[in-house]
Parts: structure tokens; C-alpha cells; sequence
């Protein structure tokens, strides 16, 4: 989906949402001014339907009392009745005719045809169901809390129409600071999950679209990184076991072909490219059980100073055939650490022998060992070339070499530094590694105290 097609239905989302939310204020508001006006009419003094029975069953008990309206006036006398009766318009009798004019008997309307002029409310009088007369009251006479609820309903509509227009706006304003973003983000994400792990998104908006595309970005440049890193792999991969398996198949064709006789010497070529082969496999099944957290540990009370010292044993003849000085300051103390003594062995030997690998005939090896209240950190330092300040990020990762020239049997597999991070941070330590000032490399593992 592009990005138009994203910023399209997003919009109109948004505007059915406004719509709708605009809709119920609307409604809800107007519901509300009814009802208080209902409320504010039954519990008016000059219009309370109480009232209006009363007054109808006093007019009509009057008239069952007396045959007539003669002398009704009396009973719209301030006093002699509610508050009710000081809005009577018109007292009309059988016929239609004025027999009170608002609450009096003597104006010249008295006796005359009742036209109303303007729309009003008619209560009928009645006696043993025959009309009797009528009760009006004229336009003039409508309560004012019922001229008040249609006064409040024409400023509700303008508001409404206000708000309408604010709605409108609100979009207008939404598109251009979120929607547009955002379909950017919908936009990209879809090219992500299409393979192309290249796309971006600018970084626009408000905070929380900053954040959003910032993020969205770097999720992107890791998958990117991932996606590089997993094909430079499998190419390293093939690469690495193409060597000992093109050195085992040619020198047992030879053998059957008749180019190398079949004897100690040949056999023991192709047996040393096998080894080699079963390193590397055995190597790859422990990097990724150590890094998918499956690879077992047996801890327990171990001294780093004992395996320190039993790493530099394994390579003093190694060392010794390449004159390469050995060296061990460990500081005065006990440095026991709860941890696995075989695999911190091997991380150790791994270390010593990268260190062994890139130093120099004549050059100086040298192990250091420190304590703090928390900590045991094993310094395995060497004074070689080290390594450009560039390369220093990557060199625990997978089939990393400081020199890329270098063949295998020079080189190594590169998996030994990142075997040796996965085991030292499985055990909840931590590994690092720096150059020293007067050359060389110093690659530090730091472990829980005690």
C-alpha cells in the first residue's frame, strides 16, 4: 500500500470519528437543554400543570354552582386564587364569547367574539361532557421559562454550526501534522514487510511522531544490519567449510587416481583438514547454543587465578617455539567466582591463543588478574600491532579478522572472540576490549565476585 492510500483511509477515519463524536455532543446537549427545560416549565409558579387543574376545576365547579358565568371575575381577585391566574388571557363561554379579559370583566372586549391573533393555548371547560366554555391564553401570556428553552435552542444550533466548522478545521489540521506522518510510517512499514529493508521514513511531526518514526527507523536499520550480518554469514559459513572439505576430496582423489600413493603422510593430510572441518562444525553448534541460551552450565566455586594459570601451561610450548614471552601478575588475594571452570577455561585458552596468533616473534604476552568488593576482571594483554580503533565494535562478532588477507591456518575460524563474549555473558559477566597505549591489545573479562 503507498503512502496516498495510507493517508486516504487514515483520513477518513479521522473524519468519520470526528463526525460521529460531533454528532453525539450535539445530541446530547440538546437533550440536556430540553430537559432543563422541562424541568425549569413543571416547576414554574406561573405555568405548573397543578395549576392549570386547578383553576379548570374551580371554573367548572363554579359554573355547576351558579348555571352561569355571572360573577366569576371574583375568582381571578389577587388572593382569591394561585399565581396561575395573573397570566389568564380570555375566559371564553359555550359560544366563544369574552367573558374575562385578562383577569378582568369590564374592558371592551367583555362580550365580543374571541379571534385570536396569534397562536396561544385553549383549555375547554366542561360539565357532564358538554362544553361549557374555554380557558385561552395568548402567545403574549407563554410562560418566559418556555420562551427560555427556545431561546436556548438557537444559540445550541449556531454552536453547533461553530463546532461543525472547528470539526473541519481539526481535520484539516490532523492531516497535515499526523496523518501525513503516519501514512508515511504505514507506507514504509508495508515496503519493510515487502523485503525492502532499505525503506525510511522522515522524521516529522509532533513529539510522539517524532519518537514513533525515529523508532521506526532504527527498527529498520536493524533489521537491515540483521539481514546483512545473516548473509555475510552463511557466505562465511560456506566459505570456512569449503577449505578443509576441498582439502579432504582433493587429496583422496589423488589417492584413488593414483597421483599420491596412499600411505601415512597423505592420509594424515587429509585426517588434519578433517579435524579442522570438525572444529569449525563443533565450533558453530556452540556459538549458537550459547547465543540462543541453550548451552548448559555446570557452575560452581572456581579460581580464576588456578585457570589463568593452567591457560598459560597449555601454550608456554607455543609460545616458546615462536619466542614470545609469557607472563602472569596476578595482584595478592583469592579470586573465586561462582562460574563454569571448563567453558571459563576455554574462553581463557581462546583469548591467549588470538593474543599468541597476532604478536610478534620476540614480543611479550601478559596476563593480569584484579578485585573489587564485586568484580574479578582477567586482563589478557599483548604487545602487537592491536587493532584500528575502527575495527575495536566489531571484534567479537562472527568471523571477524584483523587481518582479512590472512588464510585459515594463520587467521583462525574467526568465532573464537565471539564464542568466548556468548560464554563469558551467559555466565553473567561481561568482555571488552581496547587498545593500550604503547601497543599491543587488551581484552578484558570481568565476572561476578564470589
Amino acid at each position: 500500500m503507498n503512502m496516498d492510500g495510507s493517508a486516504r483511509q487514515i483520513r477518513q477515519r479521522i473524519f468519520w470519528l470526528v463526525l460521529r463524536a460531533f454528532i453525539v455532543v450535539v445530541f446530547l446537549t440538546i437533550m440536556l437543554v430540553l430537559a432543563a427545560g422541562g424541568v425549569a416549565i413543571l416547576n414554574s409558579s406561573d405555568f405548573a400543570p397543578f395549576d392549570q387543574v386547578l383553576i379548570v376545576n374551580r371554573l367548572e365547579g363554579y359554573y355547576i354552582g351558579h348555571g352561569n358565568w355571572d360573577g366569576v371575575a371574583i375568582l381571578f381577585t389577587p388572593g382569591k386564587t394561585t399565581t396561575f391566574t395573573e397570566n389568564v388571557a380570555y375566559l371564553l363561554d359555550a359560544e366563544g364569547r369574552i367573558v374575562i379579559d385578562h383577569c378582568a370583566d369590564d374592558t371592551d372586549k367583555i362580550g365580543t367574539l374571541y379571534t385570536p391573533s396569534t397562536p396561544g393555548l385553549t383549555f375547554d371547560l366542561k360539565v357532564d361532557g358538554e362544553k361549557i366554555g374555554s380557558l385561552v391564553f395568548d402567545a403574549s401570556t407563554v410562560p418566559s421559562r418556555l420562551r427560555m428553552v427556545g431561546g436556548i435552542l438557537l444559540p445550541v444550533g449556531l454552536i453547533s454550526v461553530f463546532l461543525a466548522l472547528l470539526a473541519a478545521v481539526v481535520i484539516i489540521l490532523l492531516s497535515r501534522r499526523i496523518v501525513t506522518p503516519l501514512a508515511e510510517v504505514i507506507a514504509a512499514s508495508h515496503a519493510v514487510t515487502a523485503g525492502k529493508l532499505d525503506a525510511r521514513v522522515r522524521v516529522q511531526g509532533t513529539q510522539d511522531l517524532l519518537l514513533l518514526t525515529d523508532s521506526f527507523n532504527q527498527m529498520a536499520n536493524s533489521l537491515e544490519r540483521n539481514d546483512r550480518e545473516r548473509r555475510d554469514l552463511l557466505a562465511n559459513i560456506a566459505h570456512e567449510l569449503r577449505t578443509p572439505i576441498s582439502a579432504i576430496r582433493g587429496r583422496l582423489e589423488g589417492v584413488l587416481d593414483g597421483v599420491y600413493p596412499a600411505d601415512e603422510t597423505h592420509i594424515s593430510l587429509a585426517l588434519k583438514a578433517n579435524y579442522i572441518l570438525e572444529r569449525l562444525v563443533e565450533d558453530l553448534r556452540l556459538l549458537t547454543l550459547a547465543e540462543s541460551h541453550h548451552l548448559h552450565f555446570e557452575k560452581k566455586e572456581a579460581d580464576l587465578k588456578a585457570l589463568a594459570a593452567h591457560g598459560l601451561e597449555m601454550f608456554s610450548a607455543e609460545a616458546q617455539e615462536k619466542d614470545i614471552q609469557l607472563q602472569f601478575l596476578p595482584a595478592p588475594g583469592d579470586y573465586i567466582a561462582t562460574l563454569d571452570p571448563q567453558r571459563t577455561g576455554q574462553v581463557i585458552g581462546n583469548l591467549i591463543g588470538n593474543a599468541l596468533r597476532y604478536t610478534p616473534s620476540g614480543g611479550k604476552v601478559w596476563l593480569a588478574l584484579e578485585k573489587t568488593d564485586t568484580t574479578i576482571t582477567l586482563s589478557i594483554c599483548d604487545n602487537g600491532s592491536g587493532i584500528p580503533e575502527a575495527d575495536l565494535p566489531y571484534i567479537f562478532n562472527r568471523f571477524w579478522r584483523k587481518d582479512k588477507s590472512r588464510a585459515r591456518h594463520t587467521g583462525g575460524s574467526g568465532l573464537g572472540l565471539a564464542i568466548a563474549k556468548q560464554l563469558i555473558e551467559a555466565q553473567g559477566g561481561s568482555i571488552s576490549a581496547e587498545n593500550l597505549p604503547k601497543g599491543g591489545l587488551k581484552v578484558k573479562v570481568t565476572v561476578p565476585n564470589g
